[in-house]
């Protein structure tokens, strides 16, 4: 049994750093995951839920598949799923944690 000390530049890494990207990366997958199950449920199929869902709270581009391709755009897409999208994106561009701090009851009571 070895137990491994994390560095990075010869620093450790604290536990609350640590604590900190877990947290961003279980948010970022949670948003990214019901985002998805919402598109679908809207009746997109799966690859261009995932797809779109990804492209939107990444900001990287367009999706897959034939509706949001490379050749396709999202004006095809139904009001329902654009205002998922929507929200995907500006949760992206914003930064995720603070969006997610500002649906906390605690920091407007403070």
């Amino acid at each position: 049994n070895i137990v491994v000390i994390p560095r990075y530049q010869g620093q450790v890494i604290s536990n609350d750093v640590m604590s900190s990207v877990m947290a961003y990366f279980l948010f970022f997958f949670l948003t990214l995951g019901v985002g998805t199950v919402a598109l679908v449920l809207i009746g997109l199929d799966p690859v261009t839920a995932i797809s779109g869902a990804a492209a939107t709270l990444t900001n990287v581009g367009p999706g897959l598949g034939p509706i949001i391709g490379p050749a396709g755009n999202f004006s095809t897409l139904p009001d329902t799923a654009i205002w998922v999208m929507s929200f995907l994106m500006l949760v992206g561009r914003l930064e995720l944690m603070a969006v997610y701090v500002l649906l906390i009851p605690s920091f407007w009571r403070s």
